[in-house]
């Protein structure tokens, strides 16, 4: 079954599972604040992506700013940034779509019908 990491105030989060539900797609919920993924796992869903490591970044939000990471994360490895990363789920971009065999950022329609539909 496919996992989405949401946050509950979260509008794109909301609009994805909208699209989940009326598309009739089996999915369970993780709440990304209160239970978000460790350094194990992101490091799984960043393998399977194939997506480059800022596509998990959640660039808007509060904790990136005030950590000022837009100036920190071009002289921080992977392994540091996936730490880092795996420390706050409100880092990370969201919704989080976890399938079997890939994982997606965000939430684009069009990815999303590519893969799921």
């Amino acid at each position: 079954m496919l996992k989405v990491y949401c946050y509950s105030r979260c509008t794109t989060c909301k609009k994805a599972l909208k699209w989940l539900d009326e598309h009739g797609i089996e999915h369970a919920v993780i709440d990304i604040k209160s239970n978000h993924p460790d350094e194990d796992a992101l490091r799984e869903y960043y393998d399977k992506s194939g997506l480059p490591l800022k596509r998990f970044w959640n660039t808007s939000g509060i904790p990136y700013r005030e950590m000022g990471l837009s100036k920190k994360l071009p002289d921080m490895s992977k392994d540091e940034q996936i730490k880092l990363l795996s420390t706050d789920g409100m880092l990370v971009r969201r919704p989080l779509l976890v399938g079997d065999d890939f994982v997606l950022t965000g939430f684009k329609k069009t990815e999303w019908e590519e893969k799921l539909l």
